[in-house]
């Protein structure tokens, strides 16, 4: 193992494609409870976006080492860390990815799936956990239900896409142009409607929708509280449009529906022993051909800031993900 490695470092704060540069760095040793992984290939999450913004809930001191989502090879671990997980392949999530080698906690890491190559498994933990857990967890996705989910031509939305069409919902994608609407299908919504247009009254004229998937809040959250049936759930999944709607919860009361939040980090500090059941159960549906990341692009290593500003301009489908290594 070589003794420096290259990262890509935030300086500053600012539009990703200007304050993303890489360095070389030191290759981080593992302290007690943590695991060193080789990366093989790094997701690009809109959190990499606010990371590098300054807009995160989370701002670790500059510089640092931007991206949350890889899939590579444990090299090394830790104190009290099995020490037969080295050579494991796997996925894991912790700020500060978007390098040769991580340092991660060991909490945070779970075998990748053997159906999966390094870039669809590097794809995967985040967006389907999140999936997994508004979806099952919070809002109880009865097979037969409506499902209706905003950006579903998203990295998350495509994957809630995907898991409520496995769990026997019907699924409503509701994108931001004609171009996304094919991504939206292919990830199992059985219609899909344009952001510009009365999506409101489509849902609505179709019976409305029992569960709401929102990563996206403002005007989506608020058209929801309009298309949602009685005892529907909102799941406020976050904020991609830049604006928190407020919520009503007097128009909950007289609908009877319910708003439900999703942290999924929190989950993984709570209760992991859920995380991991998920993994498992997502894991399978990936093994049975059910789910599969959206993998838009894989770029390299050298245009991972390219990448990320892509996803903050708002332009991609699917995920980017950036390749690092063999």
């Amino acid at each position: 193992m070589a003794d420096t490695m290259r990262a890509w470092r935030v300086d500053t704060y600012g539009e990703p494609a200007d304050v993303m540069s890489v360095a070389e760095v030191p290759v981080p040793a593992p302290g007690p409870g943590e695991v060193l992984v080789r990366t093989r290939a790094v997701a690009v999450n809109f959190p990499d976006v606010l990371l590098a913004r300054g807009q995160y809930q989370e701002r670790p001191p500059l510089p640092f080492t931007p991206g949350i989502e890889l899939c590579g090879e444990v090299a090394a671990v830790g104190e009290g860390v099995d020490s037969t997980a080295v050579g494991r392949r796997v996925v894991a999530t912790s700020i500060g990815v978007m390098a040769e080698y991580a340092v991660v906690p060991a909490w945070s890491v779970h075998d990748a799936p053997d159906s999966m190559d390094d870039a669809a498994a590097a794809a995967l933990l985040i967006a389907y956990q999140t999936a997994w857990f508004g979806l099952h967890r919070r809002a109880s996705l009865q097979h037969g239900e409506t499902l209706l989910v905003h950006a579903a031509a998203g990295g998350v939305g495509t994957a809630a896409c995907q898991l409520g069409a496995a769990a026997g919902a019907t699924v409503v994608g509701v994108v931001g142009s004609e171009a996304k609407a094919p991504v939206a299908e292919a990830a199992g919504a059985a219609r899909v409607l344009l952001r510009g247009d009365d999506w409101i009254g489509a849902v609505k004229a179709d019976g409305g929708a029992d569960v709401v998937f929102d990563p996206v809040g403002g005007k989506a959250f608020a058209g929801s509280t309009k298309a949602v049936n009685f005892e529907g759930r909102i799941v406020v999944v976050g904020f991609a449009s830049g604006e928190i709607p407020p919520v009503r919860p007097d128009h909950a009361l007289v609908k009877n529906y319910s708003v439900l939040g999703l942290h999924w980090a929190l989950y993984q500090r709570r209760r992991p022993d859920l995380v991991t059941e998920a993994h498992a159960a997502v894991t399978r549906l990936a093994d049975e051909g059910a789910i599969r990341p959206v993998v838009a692009a894989t770029v390299p290593f050298a245009e991972a800031a390219q990448a990320v500003q892509r996803l903050a301009d708002g332009t991609t489908t699917g995920r980017l993900v950036v390749a690092v290594g063999e």
